[in-house]
Order: C-alpha cells, then sequence, then structure tokens
C-alpha cells in the first residue's frame, strides 16, 4: 500500500494462511457483475429476538454467552434476501474481553467463531438453495456456553464444536445460494464504549492505531473470510491504520467511512478519505455506512468518481441516537427506492446499518433483483 503511514513496525504476526480457493465466485468479480445485497443492522436484530445488549461489549458479548442467538440473526437476513453477511466481531477486543478475564488466545477463538457462525447460516441457506434446485421445493441454535465456556476453549481442537465452517467461495453463483462472509472490523472508538467511534481523533499516532488493529486483523483473516469489513471508520488517520495493518493478511478488504454530510465525522474532506485507497489494489471497495440515507446519497457518487473502486453503501435508517434518552428518536427515512440512484453512480454492496431489519433488506433485494 502506497501511504504516507510510517511502515509496519519490526515484530508484528505473521501472515495467516490465505483463504483456500473454491469454485464458487469471489466477491470481487460478484461486483463487476452487479450490485449485491449486504444484510441489515446486526444489533437491532438480536434486540428484536429478546437479547440485552446493554453491555460495553454489546453484540460482541454473544460470541461467549449465546453464540445461537447471533446465528439465528444471521439466518434471518439471509432469508430475506441477504448476499454478504457481516460477523458480529465489530465490538470484539481483547481489551473488551479483558475485563471479562479472557485471555489472547480465548479471544482468537471467539473472533474466529464470528467467522464460523456466519458461515453456518450461510452453509443453511446453500442447502436450502440446492433442495430448491433438485425437488423444486421452496427454500424454507445450538449454543455452546457462555464466558465460562469461553474459558474452556483454550487447549481444545482448533475447530470449535459444531462449528465446521465452508471453505470461502464454496457457494454457486449470484441468486443461487451464495451468501459470502465479511469480517467487520469496527474503529478503536467501539472498544471504548463511550460514542467516540463517531467522533474519530481519539489522540493515537497511525502507529498506535496499527497496533490496535493487527492482532484482530489478523485473528479475522486466520478464519477465512471472503472479505473484510473496515467499517464505520470516522477518519482518516484510523482508516490509514487499518489499511496498513490489514495488508499482509491474505484477505481483500472494503473500506467503509462514517459521516456526517461531506465529511467524516472527524471533520475531513470526503474526497481526501476516498483517495486514501484508490490505489489499494487490496480494496475492493469504497463507501459509508452508519450514516443517514440523505448522507449517503452525495458520498456514493463521490466515492466512485474518486476511487474508481465499487462502491459500498449501507446506512442508517436515518433515526437519530438520544444519547441521554438511550433511545431513537424521529421517523425512518431509509427507503430502499434510493437503491436506484445508488447503482447508477457506482453502488454495488448495498444494505443497512443501525435500525435496518430483515423486513428492509427483503424490500430492498427485490428491488436490485427486479
Amino acid at each position: 500500500m502506497t501511504s504516507a503511514a510510517e511502515p509496519p513496525p519490526e515484530g508484528t504476526p505473521p501472515k495467516p494462511p490465505p483463504s483456500r480457493e473454491g469454485p464458487g465466485l469471489p466477491l470481487a468479480e460478484a461486483l463487476a457483475r452487479g450490485a449485491v445485497v449486504l444484510d441489515g443492522g446486526l444489533s437491532n436484530q438480536l434486540e428484536a429476538q429478546g437479547c440485552d445488549l446493554s453491555d460495553d461489549l454489546w453484540s460482541a458479548r454473544l460470541l461467549a454467552d449465546d453464540p445461537a442467538q447471533i446465528e439465528a440473526a444471521h439466518a434471518a437476513y439471509v432469508r430475506a434476501g441477504a448476499q454478504v453477511l457481516i460477523t458480529s466481531s465489530y465490538q470484539a477486543s481483547y481489551e473488551g474481553f479483558a475485563r471479562r478475564d479472557l485471555g489472547r488466545r480465548q479471544v482468537d477463538e471467539l473472533l474466529r467463531r464470528s467467522v464460523h457462525l456466519a458461515r453456518r447460516a450461510a452453509a443453511q441457506n446453500e442447502a436450502a438453495a440446492r433442495v430448491y434446485r433438485t425437488a423444486g421445493e421452496a427454500p424454507g441454535g445450538d449454543g455452546d456456553g457462555g464466558i465460562g465456556a469461553a474459558h474452556a476453549l483454550v487447549g481444545r481442537d482448533p475447530e470449535l464444536p459444531g462449528e465446521q465452517p465452508a471453505a470461502p467461495g464454496e457457494t454457486a453463483g449470484v441468486g443461487d445460494g451464495t451468501v459470502w462472509v465479511a469480517g467487520s472490523v469496527g474503529p478503536y472508538g467501539a472498544m471504548l464504549a463511550d460514542g467516540s467511534e463517531y467522533r474519530g481523533g481519539y489522540g493515537l499516532s497511525v502507529r498506535e492505531l496499527m497496533g490496535y488493529h493487527r492482532p484482530r486483523i489478523a485473528a479475522l483473516a486466520a478464519a477465512r473470510p471472503d472479505v473484510l469489513a473496515l467499517e464505520t471508520v470516522p477518519d482518516i488517520d484510523e482508516a490509514e491504520a487499518m489499511l496498513w495493518a490489514a495488508e499482509d493478511c491474505g484477505v481483500p478488504v472494503w473500506l467503509s467511512y462514517s459521516i456526517r454530510g461531506h465529511l467524516t465525522r472527524a471533520g475531513q474532506p470526503l474526497e481526501r478519505a476516498f483517495a486514501l485507497a484508490a490505489d489499494n489494489e487490496q480494496v475492493i471497495a469504497v463507501g459509508v455506512n452508519c450514516c443517514t440515507p440523505a448522507d449517503a446519497d452525495g458520498a456514493v457518487r463521490l466515492a466512485g468518481l474518486v476511487t474508481g473502486k465499487p462502491v459500498v453503501v449501507y446506512p442508517n435508517s436515518g433515526e437519530d441516537w438520544d444519547a441521554t434518552a438511550r433511545d431513537w428518536r424521529g421517523r425512518s427515512t431509509f427507503d430502499p427506492a434510493r437503491v436506484a440512484a445508488w447503482r447508477s453512480e457506482g453502488a454495488r454492496l448495498v444494505g443497512g446499518c443501525c435500525r435496518v431489519g430483515p423486513d428492509q433488506i427483503a424490500d430492498l433485494a427485490a428491488e436490485i433483483r427486479g
């Protein structure tokens, strides 16, 4: 990657093994053919399933406490028509789980589990698609413990019980059961759990941010997702750090900023933010997420113009979060009809973020597939 940042420090973790090749279509090639449907907000679907996400670890807590709920949430989006599932690792970090007395190897297992849970939901969809193709039938949890069980993972067989992941790409073509898995890499501020991921400017250097992100990225990449989602990035410094940290991981990435108006959350011009990834061959898509649908409109066009890459866009519902009342205010402005304009400006990965659920993703999928 060409960048003004300092080179990676010595002693960085070794590059994980590359993803196995399969007979299916790589996501980058699918994007060259047309639009692909992303899932929606994981947290709102988990809450709809009755999960309490008031903990600082947010949805990542369920990786240890109730993984079956995560798999069920993924499955709900697959049934709605999502072709890409974003893992539950957004807020998962060594520092966050250390507050629960989990060590590095245990957190590695949980990060890997996030990929495997999405793979299992995808595999169920692929199996249903095969039944549909062969028999003409319409496609129609086993949790493994909590924090205590997570402690017991250390020293066990590398494959988690009942979690045999499909190899990336081992799916059919678009429209007949293919579901890709994106390993979520959230910003540094998500670990702090104080809302700073929506402000950026943590007072850390690019090197320090890179040191935070590199181990998580290596652990996720070793689980062989199809792509890494460097998402909800609030500023250019963190984007640069994340791209450096992912450089040797052996997995393609997309880069997605959280924005307000025509600026990053830290107040930097979007044109400069997008340009950071323009010449990076590892980046298969650039765009925005966790913003209002209206802010996404202009950003989609700019991302395509600046980078010449496929654009990723998955905004929030458009409601406003009231931090004092800890509740959402206003009305949803997420309208699947926007997808036509987004696609005309280069959007290829299209979905939703906070407060966008399976019903909206089903409507969006219907728009995309005509």
